[in-house]
């Protein structure tokens, strides 16, 4: 740490301190990638070595891992400053870990943290790259869930980048790191990690970033990365604690998210850009912004815009507990089992208004039910420009069936007596005795059902039922409208939307409905195309009170 703040063109004028090589072949220097044995001691001294030549003169190092297997077996490698592991690229070099020896260690690759090692701004690590390497996590296993049990485990680091990784079956986060300034994230791959997290546990994601060690600005980009059925987050930014400020500076672009609890969350920062990602199988929301974090502050001030949001389990965007503001503009939000956009109460942070969210030139299409579903208060809103046509696809009446022509599996149920309408019942809660699932899909006679968690194997909350099992599926509501208003909305703008279902058998039965718990005080509500819904336009079971409501064309206004 002594030549920390020492500028990097001063150095480079440093020779290299004697016995710490810039670069090192890993085979070289102790390590074999044979598999068999254990190359944990051997990296640890390596990564000791070179941190201690970059304390001494700045100048960072390598350790390049040739093709092979190194098992990593029982302990963690304490990083170091100026240190780099770079391998032959993520199907040629393999890190196995494994804590079989001793399974009360978490046995991450590398860690650096503030609890084990003291990490904070004073004590970071710099100049460090992890790239062209994959982590195996599949043999750690642990009695009870400890978050630690990542593949790589940093906290407090300057200039680092992690790149072309593909890190898999991790106990806890698959890359889990906190508090990176001026850093990279780029083409990681990171696939059902967080496999001992029970979903409601610290960590457990793909990519898991906290915030706000650094102060009001902290500076990543997280670009081109993939996270599939990872425990809970795909990928997330959550803030460490509840009276740091939200930071800015960070940004998310071209990346896939799949098949996760969520897909991306704003669980605490300011101004967080989303751009050109896909979100979608998620099981709870494609896109999230909620105090569900270890702090219960939400993100607020971010934009969200040209992504594809579609065919999550639940919502597509789900806001809850934030104040705003907040921007989701020009995306596809299509096939969510519920809503396109949610706002709610989660019950725990923020509970006053949202305020000043924009929703602008969105495509919202083939919801299960409500295209924007306002469940919770909020304040000077606008809605502007959207298209909302064809939700309300869950629309299938209640159904149940019992006997020989029932059939169970552990993702799917088929009923050969059914004729259900194509996906009517996509979203909804089937009930076996005291078993539960959600389907995903459905033909006229097999409901497909979605994991009970992400990469699990079965969608049962038990087990599986026995053939000829008695089930019941509930009966679709009544109402699923494009815009549905069911909390206080006041002094906001909804203007310039179409609002219309043009399938044979409408299913979005109104544009916009404002419900008896809902109310609209002091809105605009102007030049709104409501024509063409299953039932009509507009319903006010709550009438509007002041504002502006004028030129909102329904059926009766066409010949």
């Amino acid at each position: 740490m002594a030549y920390e703040a020492i500028l990097n063109s001063v150095r480079v004028r440093r020779p290299a301190a004697a016995g710490a090589p810039l670069y090192c072949d890993a085979l070289e220097y102790g390590l074999t990638g044979d598999g068999a044995t254990n190359d944990q001691p051997a990296l640890a001294a390596l990564v000791d070595r070179l941190g201690a030549g970059y304390a001494s003169d700045g100048r960072a190092r390598v350790i390049y891992c040739p093709p092979g297997v190194y098992s990593i077996r029982d302990a963690g490698t304490v990083w170091r400053s100026g240190v780099s592991l770079v391998g032959a690229g993520p199907a040629a070099t393999r890190f196995m870990l494994s804590n079989e020896g001793n399974r009360a260690d978490p046995t991450p690759l590398a860690f650096w943290t503030t609890l084990q090692h003291g990490a904070d701004r004073d004590r970071h690590i710099a100049d460090c790259t992890f790239a062209d390497f994959q982590i195996d996590g599949s043999g750690v296993a642990m009695a009870e869930y400890n978050y630690l049990a990542k593949g790589l485990g940093l906290q407090y680091m300057v200039r680092g980048v992690f790149r072309n990784l593909y890190i898999h079956h991790t106990a806890a986060s698959g890359l889990g790191c906190d508090f990176l300034q001026d850093s990279l994230i780029d083409g990681v791959v990171v696939v059902g990690c967080g496999r001992l997290d029970n979903g409601e546990q610290m960590g457990g994601a793909g990519i898991g970033v906290g915030v706000g060690g650094w102060g009001p600005v902290e500076r990543l980009t997280i670009a081109n990365c993939t996270a599939l059925a990872n425990g809970t987050n795909g990928i997330f930014l959550e803030l460490q604690k509840d009276y740091w400020e939200p930071p800015r500076g960070y940004r998310i672009i071209g990346c896939h998210s799949q098949g996760n609890r969520f897909g991306i969350s704003d669980w605490g920062t300011d101004g967080l850009i989303v751009s050109a990602c896909t979100m979608s199988g998620n099981l709870e929301a494609g896109f999230d912004v909620s105090a569900q974090g270890t702090s219960s502050v939400a993100g607020r001030g971010g934009l969200v815009t040209d992504c594809v949001i579609d065919g999550n389990l639940r919502d597509g965007v789900s806001i809850g507990n934030s104040p705003g503001p907040y921007i989701v503009r020009g995306n596809r939000i299509s096939g969510n089992g519920r809503h396109g956009y949610h706002a709610h109460d989660l019950g725990r942070g923020y509970q006053g208004p949202i305020r000043d969210v924009v929703i602008e030139s969105n495509e919202f299409w083939g919801n299960g039910l409500d295209a924007v579903r306002i469940d919770h208060q909020m304040t000077d809103t606008v809605l502007l420009n959207n298209r909302i046509r064809n939700n309300g696809r869950q629309y299938a009446r209640a159904a149940g069936g019992t006997g020989d022509a029932v059939r169970y599996s552990e993702r799917s149920l088929v009923d050969r007596t059914a004729d259900w309408p194509h996906d009517g019942h996509r979203g909804k809660v089937l009930r076996v005795g005291r078993s539960v699932a959600t389907v995903a899909s459905n033909s006229g006679n097999e409901l497909s059902l979605a994991p009970v968690r992400p990469d699990a194997f079965t969608a049962w909350s038990g087990d599986v039922p026995p053939p000829g099992c008695a089930y019941e599926l509930a009966p679709a509501p009544g109402r699923r409208a494009g815009i549905t208003i069911d909390a206080p909305f006041d002094s906001a703008t909804i203007r310039g939307n179409r609002i219309w279902d043009n399938h044979e058998t409408g299913t979005q039965t109104h544009g916009l409905w404002i419900t008896e718990r809902g109310s609209c005080v002091d809105c605009r509500v102007e030049d709104n195309d409501l024509a063409g819904n299953a039932e009509d336009g507009m319903r006010l079971d709550t009438p509007p009170v002041g504002g502006r409501w004028r030129d909102n064309h329904v059926d009766s206004d066409w010949g």
